[in-house]
């Protein structure tokens, strides 16, 4: 019985601490969600137009990808020193922080 009870609490041990990077991570997520709600980002919609005349030209412009079908639309993504813009066709479908996943820094500031 001991080894048992022994067992169980290492489990209990155990299942305790894998719940501990999943409510890191997800205090990650909520810090970075806000950290771009706060910032005045290109708005679902925008034209590519309408994103270069307000932010200027990116810094590079990945080549499109998709557009094989109706159902894999052409997407385009626009680099910026401090956010990614992502469009379907010409028109913004999302925009994020430019960080590295896992880490919420600044890529820029690293350089």
């Amino acid at each position: 019985m001991v080894k048992f009870t022994g067992s169980l609490a290492l489990a209990v041990l155990l299942g305790a601490a894998s719940i501990a990077p999943a409510q890191a991570g997800d205090s990650l997520l909520i810090n970075r969600v806000q950290q771009e709600q706060g910032m005045n980002l290109p708005t679902r919609g925008m034209t590519m137009a309408q994103v270069e005349k307000r932010y200027g030209a990116p810094q590079r412009k990945l080549e499109p990808r998709g557009g094989d079908s109706s159902r894999h639309p052409v997407i385009n993504r626009w680099d910026y020193r401090t956010f990614i813009v992502y469009f379907e066709h010409d028109h913004v479908i999302h925009s994020v922080l430019n960080t590295p996943a896992g880490n919420n820094r600044n890529p820029a500031a690293a350089q």
